[in-house]
């Protein structure tokens, strides 16, 4: 054999066996993070220091989160979008949004009552879906 056609079949075996373990390296990699193992390193990241001016066995306190509602637009229905609305999230989700369609409002309702299984009485259904479209949609909305 050529001292060419060696340097060939030698490239070509390199080459093959460097894709071949290739695979192998990726998964065994995958494999790792899976576990939780990683390698330990700086990878330049910002060590947090110990804050300043703390005293052992200090005692801390924060204020209590201030919970103000929004204010629902005056009218009737308002208290029923209150108390049924508000069991699942907060009344911030009406106020807070962009203005809906009417029938979005009419949809958006249902699919709590129908999808989600909240326990709403079919004529206080109405009068919430009534008071969403009077005062929540684009040409109702009143900043």
């Amino acid at each position: 054999m050529s001292r060419v056609a060696t340097m060939k079949y030698l490239s070509a075996f390199i080459l093959a066996a460097c894709f071949g373990l290739l695979p192998l390296a990726a998964q065994t990699a995958h494999d790792e993070t899976q576990l939780g193992v990683y390698t330990s390193g700086d990878y330049d990241g910002i060590a947090q220091t110990e804050p300043r001016g703390l005293r052992p066995g200090a005692v801390y306190s924060v204020d209590a989160y201030p919970l103000d509602a929004p204010r629902l637009a005056a009218g009737d229905g308002r208290e029923l979008v209150a108390s049924y609305c508000n069991t699942c999230h907060s009344t911030r989700y009406i106020t807070m949004q962009s203005p809906l369609p009417a029938a979005t409002w009419d949809a958006e309702v249902n699919k709590m009552v129908k999808t989600f299984g909240q326990p709403i009485p079919p004529d206080a259904v109405a009068k919430i879906i009534a008071y969403l479209q009077s005062h929540y949609t684009p040409e109702t909305r009143k900043e």
